[in-house]
């Protein structure tokens, strides 16, 4: 019997519903929805654009409007944020498969099909990894996307090759339990690669190119670390002790050095060590409550 392709499996189901979040993108979202329109019909499955005007004060809105005739135009009064935006879409989307595209024009609308065919049986996201070729990531963000990118590998025991790239096809059903912890800002594609990962899903990344932006970058260099305090918050709401086991055994690794120099220096416990000691005693007790929780859930 042949395998049906993830292509055949999504004429089956119904359809993709291609979500794109935008703010202030004026010079490029006439393109891009002329770009993902071409490719989603070349694709020959039924399809929906969803574009999701985020509070933008530009002429963004009245260039949308241009495509009203292949578009969805979904509005926030005000900027609520990407992540926001991404629900929006999701929320309204009419197929079962849901494909998001940013709409800056760095991410090639071609490798499109490409993605949607990857969604096999047991794959439940197809992540478009900026590990191609030709990839433009400005110099000054890269140390901090190592770094962030390496803790998420270490934290969450999978090989991530993109955290937070956003081209990615996904089932609607399988993003909706983790709705309600995805963040309104820009760590909403962070947050569901984690998510995803750490409960094992079956998640497939994708090589891709990566273009320079049309227009300005609305990502500050301060956001560097929301991402590391959402990749610490996210992991322990899986797997606390990935996060509080190392925090335990740093205090304990401390407690028995200054234990060292109170005994063989000062031939008398001080109070800094017994606080150190408590320390290490509560860290892993409640990494080891945190687990049980996270485990009846």
């Amino acid at each position: 019997m042949r395998e049906e392709s993830g292509v055949e499996e999504q004429m089956r189901n119904g359809g993709v519903s291609v979500v794109v979040p935008v703010y202030n993108e004026e010079r490029g979202i006439g393109a891009l929805i002329t770009q993902v329109s071409s490719e989603m019909a070349r694709s020959g499955l039924a399809f929906e654009v969803l574009v999701v005007d985020d509070g933008s004060t530009d002429r963004t809105r009245e260039n949308i409007q241009v495509h009203a005739e292949t578009v969805r135009l979904l509005c926030h009064e005000e900027n609520r944020g990407y992540g926001a935006a991404l629900k929006t879409g999701i929320h309204a989307a009419r197929f079962p498969i849901v494909l998001i595209i940013d709409a800056d024009g760095t991410y090639p609308t071609a490798e499109i099909p490409r993605l949607l065919h990857e969604l096999q049986p047991g794959v439940e996201m197809v992540v478009g990894a900026r590990t191609g070729s030709d990839v433009s990531i400005p110099l000054v963000r890269k140390p901090a996307k190592w770094v962030l990118r390496r803790l998420a590998e270490h934290l969450s025991e999978r090989t991530i090759p993109d955290l937070n790239s956003g081209l990615r096809a996904f089932r609607r059903e399988a993003v909706r339990p983790y709705l309600h912890i995805l963040p309104n800002r820009f760590s909403f594609t962070t947050t569901i690669t984690l998510c995803f990962l750490s409960d094992g899903l079956g998640v497939r990344f994708v090589p891709i190119n990566y273009r320079k932006r049309v227009g300005r970058s609305k990502i500050k260099p301060s956001d560097a670390l929301n991402f590391l305090i959402l990749i610490l918050r996210t992991v322990t709401y899986f797997n606390p002790l990935r996060v509080f086991l190392p925090l335990s055994l740093c205090f304990l690794s401390l407690t028995v050095a200054r234990v060292g120099y109170d005994v063989f220096v000062l031939s008398n416990l001080t109070d800094s060590t017994t606080i150190l000691f408590v320390g290490t005693v509560l860290t892993a007790a409640i990494g080891i409550l945190a687990d049980l929780i996270v485990r009846r859930r």
